[in-house]
């Protein structure tokens, strides 16, 4: 018999939460990003629930390819571009959108001979300081990629450092001094701008563009610390369960797992539940790290090992042998597991183990 976990992917959250990033787009063109395999929730899958999108952005090759097999028809953007240059003949065959964020890329387009030539996005590097061009080479970049055969249409992208920083709150790099530095280098050229990713969508209104990118809230995960995904308006899309496999009787004194982390001051009936670390549970998650059990949201006590947790039971003296457990999901957010393990709810999602059996519903 398979172990008692599983993960739930719901699809109609995932059109719910394209929809509510649809509405504060207000008429501008949806990216849904589905990087990473759409974040651990399945690439094909999140093709069926994003079918409302506009375009799909990605990162490889392999999951273009893969979104078209799945039937997907409509543009789809490679996020960081092309990294060779025999690269560039499959993504123009694959009717790719690409990202340009370098000299070298550029390069490699003058020198291809494409099937057909193919969009591209110049990124614009305005303090995010990882990819993309600064002022001073802007401008040479930009007449390269429009004097490029193979190049057809070119949009002015940029990526925000600090867009999920609360607005009262004062940082290195701001949207607004980011925003300034955007206009400063593109503001002379009349092309489309793809500016807003998931935080700068839901909470920064002013931030405009053409395009937008939503990513995490597609997933039903908050942006920031500061806003819960309840209070964005956006579902859960993945839920992670197990049951108890056993209970133990502790007297006070005594300790629970590896390291004898946790001590009990009192007598404490704790429950064994099937999930660790190999399944994609945090091993860094604290005492107190919340567990839904039988619908009572309970702490975690003891270190994570590979394969079980162990919960305190003192609120739910009717759970034993085969209880229902959520890990996180629509009871215990998956942002407040992150939270409490020094993390974000992005790295939860995308560390599901493959050994973990997937649902969906919806």
């Amino acid at each position: 018999m398979p172990r008692p976990i599983q993960a739930t992917v719901d699809l109609a959250a995932m059109r719910h939460n394209l929809a509510l990033a649809r509405s504060h787009a207000r008429g501008r063109f949806v990216w849904a990003v589905v990087k990473a395999n759409a974040y651990g929730h399945g690439l094909e899958r999140a093709i069926r629930a994003f079918a409302d999108a506009d375009g799909l952005a990605l990162l490889d090759l392999h999951e273009a390819q893969r979104a078209r097999e799945a039937g997907w028809s409509r543009p789809l953007l490679l996020l960081e571009g092309c990294f060779e240059a025999r690269d560039l003949e499959a993504a123009a065959e694959l009717r790719l959108a690409s990202v340009v964020h370098c000299v070298e890329q550029i390069d490699m387009l003058e020198g291809a001979r494409l099937s057909e030539p193919m969009d591209v996005h110049l990124k614009l590097n305005t303090g995010m300081n990882r990819l993309g061009f600064v002022a001073a080479g802007a401008g040479q970049a930009y007449k390269r990629l429009k004097a490029t055969p193979g190049v057809r249409d070119v949009t002015l992208m940029m990526h925000f450092a600090n867009a999920d920083r609360r607005s009262d709150l004062t940082g290195p790099v701001e949207v607004a001094e980011q925003l300034a530095e955007f206009d400063r280098i593109a503001g002379q050229w009349d092309e489309r701008r793809s500016v807003a990713n998931s935080a700068a969508l839901f909470l920064r209104p002013e931030v405009g563009g053409d395009m937008v990118r939503p990513g995490i809230v597609l997933y039903g995960a908050a942006t920031d610390e500061s806003h819960s995904a309840r209070s964005l308006g956006v579902h859960p899309a993945l839920q992670l369960t197990s049951k108890l496999i056993a209970t133990q009787q502790l007297r006070a004194g005594q300790c629970i797992g590896y390291g004898s982390r946790a001590a009990v001051g009192h007598a404490m009936r704790i429950g064994v539940v099937a999930c660790g670390y190999a399944d994609g549970y945090p091993r860094g998650a604290p005492d107190g790290t919340p567990v839904a059990v039988e619908g009572v949201r309970v702490p975690l006590v003891g270190r994570v090992s590979m394969d079980m947790i162990t919960v305190d039971l003192s609120t739910v003296p009717q759970a034993g042998l085969g209880s229902a457990v959520e890990l996180w999901g629509t009871q215990v957010p998956i942002d407040e597991v992150a939270n409490a393990a020094g993390t974000v709810g992005y790295e939860l999602m995308c560390a599901l183990a493959a050994r973990v059996p997937v649902i969906e519903v919806g």
